[in-house]
């Protein structure tokens, strides 16, 4: 099924729950590196000292997207109810769940200004959304 073949409300949704998904993915790896350095189950939040690098990241990339998945999905939500249907709206919150995939593998590899840069398009996107909505509502 392509997504134009969609009805935009369709998106938004999908796109929600796609972006509720991508929160927790950067912490698959937070929880293998907590396996592979003796996880404490006494003071789980302590470890994170312990974990290499790239695990660290993984952290930092996890709370980040829990931060935009709160945005996003207002955002959308409010695409959602105010009947916003228009391949601009698609399109917006098809590049956040892009950019934020891309961020946190940014993020978790060290490339801080692509990961800046994603972080951005990602903001652009809720934004967007907000915009559309109020412009809908306003019409």
């Amino acid at each position: 099924m392509s997504l134009s073949l969609l009805p935009v409300s369709h998106i938004f949704l999908y796109s929600i729950a796609a972006a509720a998904i991508l929160v927790y993915l950067p912490f698959l790896l937070v929880a293998y590196a907590r396996v592979i350095v003796g996880y404490d189950f006494s003071a789980p939040r302590a470890m994170f000292d312990k974990l290499p690098p790239y695990a660290q990241r993984a952290t930092w990339a996890h709370q980040n997207s829990f931060e935009a998945f709160m945005i996003f999905a207002a955002a959308a939500l409010m695409a959602y109810v105010t009947g916003v249907n228009s391949p601009i709206a698609a399109q917006a919150a098809i590049a956040f769940i892009v950019a934020r995939l891309l961020y946190s593998i940014f993020y978790i590899l060290n490339i801080p200004p692509l990961r800046s840069l994603m972080f951005a398009i990602g903001s652009l996107g809720s934004a967007t959304l907000f915009y559309l909505s109020i412009i809908q509502i306003t019409a």
